[in-house]
């Protein structure tokens, strides 16, 4: 396990996204405090449709363990633990089959915000992309936030599948992967690419405090 000690290079990264997630953590439960006190002075008023969104997780964390692992991502999981937000954490380099289970995307869907951490290979392992196609998919119908990491890549080059997002592609192409979904595929990460998020080689350069505020703006 990891600890955030001052001097350690991923404190720069985890910080503003533990301040976020605590920022909307808080939000949430000031909501739900809300809805409590007009129910009990409204007792006879019907209950909304429950919508595929509980309160698992605060946080579902999606990422390729091969590009992330042993830094960030273990750095990110134990601030937020230690910040006591629920977070769950896949682990794609394990799985077998073809499709995501059940329970997986069960624990999208009762995640209060998804995270998917998009770096040079996280095209190229389909449970990854069928994790975002999910995530987006949330995102769509349920309104969950979905805030994404660009680690040591740019936006601009997973929309435009620059490198090795084009040819994590092609490969499927070469497979003869389903062109259908290879192309929930595309689209996901398109949409993902054009929203706004967190870019790691822009923490170190001065972006936190403006990147910080935007993220909070998008969250009222």
């Amino acid at each position: 396990m990891h600890r955030l000690v001052p001097g350690n290079p991923f404190v720069a990264l985890v910080a503003p996204i533990l301040l976020v997630v605590l920022a909307h953590k808080l939000r949430s439960k000031r909501r739900a405090t809300a809805q409590r006190n007009k129910k009990d002075l409204h007792p006879g008023t019907p209950s909304p449709p429950i919508q595929p969104s509980g309160n698992d997780f605060d946080v579902f964390l999606s990422f390729r363990g091969v590009d992330t692992r042993n830094g960030f991502v273990d750095h990110l999981y134990c601030g937020l633990v230690g910040a006591r937000i629920r977070v769950f954490m896949d682990d794609n380099e394990l799985r077998l089959g073809e499709g995501l289970s059940e329970e997986l995307r069960q624990a999208i869907s009762n995640s209060n915000i998804l995270i998917p951490i998009i770096s040079e290979n996280y095209a190229s392992n389909k449970w990854c992309l069928q994790e975002l196609v999910c995530m987006m998919e949330c995102r769509k119908q349920w309104g969950h936030k979905v805030f994404p990491i660009f680690y040591k890549v740019e936006p601009a080059g997973a929309r435009s599948e620059m490198g090795r997002f084009r040819e994590a592609f092609r490969n499927y192409k070469r497979r003869c992967f389903d062109p259908e979904v290879v192309a929930k595929w595309k689209e996901a990460l398109a949409e993902v690419s054009s929203l706004s998020g967190w870019e790691s080689e822009k923490f170190a350069n001065g972006y936190l405090h403006s990147l910080t505020n935007t993220l909070f703006t998008l969250m009222i």
